[in-house]
């Protein structure tokens, strides 16, 4: 459907793509936001017994705030994808686009609330018996992983989108 405004495809599928890119973003951000504070009140409690290992116990905090980059990727990537004015732009593509972020936000979203979790018990645990630091690390790189997950998932569909019809 057309209309003499030079716009193709579906009116309202750019509303879903947006959607998706708002949804990408916001949720990545809130996982990063959660698990950055939760994860930093430990290094911050166990600052006060063991002030020497605070750079060591600042890992989760990073890695937290990785999360908020996956969102951003997706949501450039999705963004960048909607152009209604040069090529059509159907629903197929707006709920491709929205189903990436999803997919990306919230696999962010959980990640980011492991990442908090075991981050804040992982920094005081780990001032009390430093030999837990590599198990710590590895919890916290497979919660990482989930967040990755997502982000290839949100790649792959995201890539999905213009595949509905030839034009």
């Amino acid at each position: 459907m057309s209309t003499g405004s030079g716009f193709s495809g579906d009116e309202t599928a750019p509303f879903f793509g947006f959607l998706g890119a708002a949804a990408a973003l916001v949720f990545s951000c809130m996982g990063a936001a959660y698990g950055t504070a939760k994860s930093g009140v430990g290094v911050a409690s166990m600052g006060v017994m063991r002030p020497e290992l605070v750079m060591k116990s600042i890992v989760p905090v990073v890695m937290a705030g990785v999360l908020g980059i996956y969102g951003l990727i997706i949501a450039v990537i999705i963004s960048t994808g909607i152009n209604p004015k040069a090529k059509s732009y159907y629903l197929f593509d707006g709920y491709a686009h929205l189903s990436s972020g999803l997919a990306c936000g919230l696999a962010g979203l959980s990640a980011g609330m492991a990442i908090g979790i075991v981050g804040d018990a992982g920094v005081r645990a780990n001032a009390q018996q430093p030999k837990l630091f590599v198990g710590m690390i590895l919890i916290l790189i497979f919660a990482e992983a989930l967040a990755l997950y997502g982000l290839i998932v949100g790649i792959i569909l995201s890539s999905r989108a213009g595949q509905s019809r030839a034009d």
